[in-house]
C-alpha cells in the first residue's frame, strides 16, 4: 500500500494514545483526518484543537462525505474496538483499506531508520527519552509515543521524514509488523495473558521480534534477559552501565561506561532505577547514529518526563502528588522503588485502580504483595477496558490479600470526599484506566486541603 497515495484517514478508535500520535502525524502532512472514539478525554479534545474532526457515536450519518469514498480512504483501527461495531462493519463490506494502527506503523517503518523499542514495562520512557535525545540534537526524527512527553506536551516528537521511533508493543502480536535497523527489548515479563496464555509464547514472540535484528550489535538487551544481544544495566558486567552514581537534589548524576568510552557528567531528572536504566537504553541506541556525546549530556539533563509515568503533578514542602501509569505488579514495584528512594521517611498513600479483569486474575498474588509495601492503600473498582466480567475476579478479592492494615475499597464516585479524611504528605495514583481523567480533580482537592 502506498501511504502517498491516500488523501483519508479515518481512525476507528482515535482517542487512543498510540492512534492519536499516528493521527497527529497524517495530520502534519497533510493529509484528511477524522475519527470516532467513544468517549470525550483531555487527548481528544486536544485533537480537535488540532483541527481534527471526532465524533462519539457509532454513527455513520457523523462521517464526512469524503471519508466513505473507498478509493481514496485508508482506515485504521485499535484492537479494542469491539467486532459488531457498525462503522466498523460498514468500512470491511464495503471494501475499504482497513489497517491496524500496528500495521500503518510498519508501513511507516519500512521507508524509514528505524528505532524500534521494546519490552513488557518501559517501553513509553525508553522511546521518549531516546526521541528527545536525537531530536534536541538535530537528527531528523519522528517519535511516535504511547504517552504525552512533557518537553512537547504531544505523544508525537520531531516531524523527520528519515528517522522513526517506535514503541514496539507486544499486544496481539503487534510489533512483528515492524521494520527495525536498531532495537532494543526493556523486559519480557509475563503479560497479556488473555492473548499468549502463558509466559513461555511471550518470549517465544519477543525471540521472533528479536530475530528481525540479524547484526545484534543493534540489538540491546535488559541485562537479566537471555537473548543475544547488548547487555545494558545497572551492574559492571553490562556493556553500558553507570559509575559514579549519586543523587544530587533530585537528580541522578553519574558517567556512562560504554565499549568505547566513558560519557563523563550526565545528569537525568527522573527518580526510580527503572527509569535510569530506560536512559542508558536510550543512550546506547543513540550512540549507534554518533550523536555527539555533549548533545547527549544537554539533552538528558533537559529531558521533563511522560505524562502518567511518576508525574509529579504537586511538589510542595508539605505536599506531593504523584501520578503514574503503572498497571502491572513489576511496574507497581518500580514505583514504590523511586518513591521510597525520594522520601524514605514519609507515610505513603497509594490510590490504585486494577486494569483488565484478566490481568487482575493472572496477577492477583502479585498485585496484592505489591501494593502492601505502600503505608495505606484506597483501592477502586477494575477497569474493564475491552473486557466482560470475569467470575470471582473483582477488587474485593484482591483487597483480602492485601496484607497491610489501612486499606479500603470505594467507589470511583467517592474517591474525593475520602481524600478529604486521610492525613498525609505524600499521595500517589496508579492505573492505566480511567483514574488519568481524575488527576486534575485530585491535584485541586489536595491543594484546596493543605491551604485551608
Amino acid at each position: 500500500m502506498n501511504l502517498n497515495q491516500i488523501h483519508n484517514i479515518y481512525f476507528v478508535g482515535i482517542g487512543g494514545i498510540g492512534m492519536s500520535a499516528l493521527a497527529r502525524y497524517f495530520k502534519f502532512i497533510g493529509k484528511n483526518v477524522a475519527g470516532y472514539d467513544k468517549t470525550p478525554t483531555q487527548l481528544t479534545q486536544q485533537l480537535e484543537n488540532e483541527g481534527i474532526s471526532i465524533h462519539f457515536e457509532d454513527d455513520l450519518s457523523k462521517i464526512e462525505t469524503n471519508f466513505l469514498n473507498s478509493k481514496d480512504t485508508l482506515v485504521v483501527l485499535t484492537p479494542a474496538v469491539p467486532k459488531n461495531h457498525s462503522e466498523l462493519i460498514y468500512f470491511q463490506e464495503h471494501n475499504f483499506e482497513v489497517l491496524k494502527r500496528a500495521e500503518v506503523l510498519g508501513l511507516i517503518t519500512q521507508h524509514t531508520f528505524c528505532f524500534a523499542v521494546a519490552g513488557t514495562h518501559g517501553k513509553t520512557t525508553t522511546s521518549s527519552i531516546l526521541s528527545h535525545l536525537l531530536f534536541e540534537s538535530g537528527a531528523d526524527v519522528t517519535g511516535f509515543l504511547g504517552g504525552i512527553v512533557e518537553n512537547y506536551n504531544s505523544n508525537l516528537v520531531g516531524s523527520g521524514k528519515s528517522i522513526s521511533v517506535v514503541e514496539a508493543d507486544e499486544f496481539d502480536r503487534s510489533f512483528l509488523h515492524l521494520h527495525p535497523n536498531i532495537a532494543c527489548i526493556t523486559s519480557m515479563d509475563a503479560d497479556h495473558l488473555d492473548i499468549y496464555g502463558d509466559s513461555s509464547s511471550i518470549e517465544a514472540s519477543f525471540k521472533e521480534f528479536a530475530a528481525k535484528i540479524e547484526d545484534k550489535n543493534n540489538l540491546f538487551i535488559a541485562e537479566h534477559l537471555t537473548i543475544e544481544g547488548v547487555k545494558v544495566g545497572m551492574s559492571n558486567t553490562s556493556a553500558y552501565h553507570p559509575i559514579n552514581l549519586r543523587i544530587e537534589k533530585g537528580w541522578y548524576v553519574f558517567d556512562c561506561v560504554t565499549p568505547t568510552e566513558i560519557i563523563e557528567n550526565l545528569k537525568f531528572g527522573l527518580p526510580g532505577q527503572h527509569n535510569l536504566s530506560n536512559a542508558l537504553m536510550a543512550i546506547a541506541m543513540a550512540k549507534k547514529i554518533e550523536i555527539p556525546n555533549d548533545k547527549i549530556r544537554t539533552a538528558l539533563a533537559s529531558f521533563k518526563g511522560v505524562k502518567r509515568r511518576f508525574s509529579f503533578v504537586i511538589r510542595e514542602e508539605n505536599l506531593v502528588y504523584i501520578d503514574d501509569y503503572a498497571h502491572h505488579p513489576t511496574e507497581i514495584n518500580a514505583v514504590h522503588q523511586a518513591v521510597r528512594e525520594l522520601y524514605p521517611n514519609e507515610k505513603v498513600v497509594a490510590i490504585f485502580q486494577p486494569h483488565l479483569f484478566s490481568r487482575t486474575r493472572d496477577f492477583l498474588d502479585d498485585f496484592a504483595k505489591s501494593l502492601s509495601q505502600f503505608d495505606e492503600l484506597i483501592l477502586l473498582e477494575i477497569y474493564p477496558a475491552r473486557e466482560q466480567p470475569i467470575e470471582g475476579v473483582t477488587s474485593t478479592a484482591l483487597l483480602e490479600k492485601i496484607s497491610i492494615k489501612n486499606k479500603i475499597l470505594i467507589d470511583k464516585n467517592n474517591l474525593i470526599n475520602h481524600l478529604t479524611t486521610i492525613q498525609s504528605k505524600i499521595f500517589i495514583t496508579i492505573g492505566a484506566g480511567d483514574i488519568g481523567e481524575m488527576v486534575t480533580d485530585i491535584a485541586t482537592n489536595l491543594c484546596l486541603r493543605i491551604r485551608k
